[in-house]
């Protein structure tokens, strides 16, 4: 997903490309984490990661006993599609609304002050 981010980035006008390429870097920080906790250089798993679903086209993930990129549904791993497709709208609900009460309060103090 981060990478069609990446991809569809161009397309959007102004500062709302920053938007879109934090929302594919925060995407990416899952594979990260995950195989920093495992111990392997995070880096060099997500690079290989990376190219693994260039080349398949597939779902892939990171083996936490090698650190090499898998395949997730040739090893028997499903994730619910719908939970997840539920957590990543959530979660763009619930940056916006952050952001939203930030710019709600900053207005509230500039009145104060004028």
């Amino acid at each position: 997903m981060a990478e069609a981010l990446i991809k569809y980035k161009p397309s959007v006008k102004g500062r709302a490309q920053l938007g879109v390429q934090a929302f594919a870097d925060a995407l990416l920080i899952i594979p990260k984490v995950l195989a920093q906790n495992s111990g392997f250089d995070l880096q060099e798993t997500l690079v290989k990661v990376q190219a693994e679903h260039s080349e398949s086209g597939q779902l892939v993930g990171v083996d936490l006993n090698t650190g090499e990129p898998m395949v997730a549904a040739e090893r028997g791993v499903w994730d619910n599609y719908c939970v997840k497709k539920q957590l990543l709208h959530s979660c763009t609900v619930i940056a916006t609304n952050i952001l939203l009460v930030d710019e709600i309060m900053r207005a509230g103090m500039s009145s104060l002050k004028g």
